[in-house]
């Protein structure tokens, strides 16, 4: 009985060991496919964008906009990419610490750039759908 409940606790422990290191793979994947799929729609809206032209209210606004939130991802990417090869190549050496910990910040800035840019994209959006009363009326 003693030996199966030890058993029992180091397999517990192990799972747990084994936990955080899934549970941090999965998170990065999840953020990336996120990330994709945030670029993706503002291709998206890009797209619209530039097929609509000047008849769209606000046509330079959502340009620069969407310009720019495509900028700050792909430099995002290019930061994490840098941090990737410097935690497999250098971070075991410790002068490496602080500017890893530096492009870190950065990238954690423009994240919250591209959340705020993001959320002036959509609220300048005039693809919004009718409302339910004007899907009514044009059912008569």
């Amino acid at each position: 009985m003693a030996q199966a409940i030890s058993n029992a606790l180091n397999n517990d422990t192990e799972m747990k060991a084994m936990d955080a290191n899934r549970y941090a793979t999965k998170k990065t994947i999840a953020q990336g496919m996120l990330d994709i799929a945030l670029l993706t729609a503002n291709a998206s809206q890009l797209k619209y964008i530039l097929q609509v032209g000047e008849q769209h209210q606000f046509y330079k606004l959502m340009l620069i906009l969407i310009s720019l939130s495509i900028i700050l991802q792909i430099l995002s990417g290019i930061l994490s990419l840098s941090l990737s090869l410097m935690r497999d190549c250098r971070m075991h050496l410790p002068q490496f610490h602080e500017s890893a910990n530096f492009i870190n910040h950065i990238r954690t800035g423009f994240a919250f750039i591209v959340t705020m840019i993001n959320l002036f994209i959509s609220a300048f959006d005039s693809r919004l759908p009718p409302s339910q009363g004007d899907f009514l009326n044009g059912l008569n």
